[in-house]
């Protein structure tokens, strides 16, 4: 059997049934709706395999539109909206069942050698991944046990995910908490050398933890949640090469949250303090 890294990778491998035409796999999992961080990881593959492999992704901006239906086939569609002498542009359009879910413009540029260079650094000191508890052993060790459910969900995670502050159970851990979390992730195996598949590796990651900045002032992020939640929108810019299957740090954050919405932003370093990506997304809130 398939490792999850390795079923991450075939995930992302997408079927070209046309030029510009491509078509992906949707799991057939017991979800209210496909996870967003897979239909913005296979579209920007879709966007890729219609570039120059000498220019990697830069940017990318992208609209939830509808949920996507899990065990239901996506179909991708590529505009070609520009090949410069630079940058090269993209516009993706997924449809499932004869309705668009998602929208995505992707922008690829050939690196340059720039003039200067500045970046801030983490806005604190972080514990080294390999310190923290996986957040299987930190379940464990508060429940005895994993359930049932969750050690289904565990074997099939493709991501190693550590929580730098825990996953914080009681209302008392997150009483006058700022709207801040900040995780390790790396997949769980390697992913090949494909950079493209590590630059969509990481945008379907992007996606998995970067609400809980909104949710950690009103609710903690283990038990039974309050509100449910959907991703709007999402944007990315990548600044340097990076893998996947190494260690980064998303540090996450959330400006503002009002009228049924919330804002979170997220910047990934390396092990090293270097800033590789930045993140942008604004997710609907509703009460249950």
């Amino acid at each position: 059997m398939t490792n999850p890294a390795e079923r991450l990778v075939d995930l992302l491998d997408l079927e070209q049934i046309e030029v510009n035409i491509f078509r992906g796999r949707s799991p057939d999992e017991s979800l209210q709706r496909v996870f967003g961080g897979q239909v913005a990881g296979q579209a920007l593959v879709a966007a890729g395999r219609t570039a120059e492999a000498d220019r990697p992704v830069h940017s990318l901006h992208a609209y939830f539109l509808r949920p996507g239906r899990p065990g239901v086939p996506i179909v991708y569609q590529v505009e070609r909206v520009r090949d410069g002498r630079s940058f090269t542009t993209r516009r993706v359009t997924a449809v499932q069942q004869g309705r668009t879910i998602f929208n995505l413009t992707a922008s690829f540029h050939k690196p340059e050698d720039g003039s200067f260079e500045h970046q801030l650094p983490p806005a604190r000191e972080i514990p080294h991944p390999e310190s923290l508890p996986t957040v299987s052993q930190e379940i464990t060790e508060h429940l005895g046990a994993l359930p049932e459910s969750l050690e289904r969900m565990a074997r099939r995670q493709p991501f190693d995910i550590r929580y730098v502050d825990g996953l914080r159970w009681t209302p008392e851990e997150i009483k006058d908490a700022e709207p801040r979390s900040a995780v390790w992730m790396r997949a769980v195996g390697p992913l090949g050398d494909d950079p493209l598949v590590h630059t969509c590796a990481l945008t379907y990651a992007s996606d998995m933890t970067l609400l809980d900045a909104v949710r950690i002032p009103v609710e903690p992020l283990w038990g039974q949640r309050g509100f449910d939640m959907a991703s709007l929108d999402h944007a990315m810019w990548f600044h340097r090469p990076f893998r996947a299957d190494e260690w980064f740090l998303y540090d996450q954050e959330s400006p503002i949250a009002t009228g049924g919405r919330g804002l979170a932003r997220g910047r990934i370093y390396d092990l090293e303090g270097r800033l590789l990506v930045s993140v942008v997304q604004e997710g609907l809130f509703r009460a249950l």
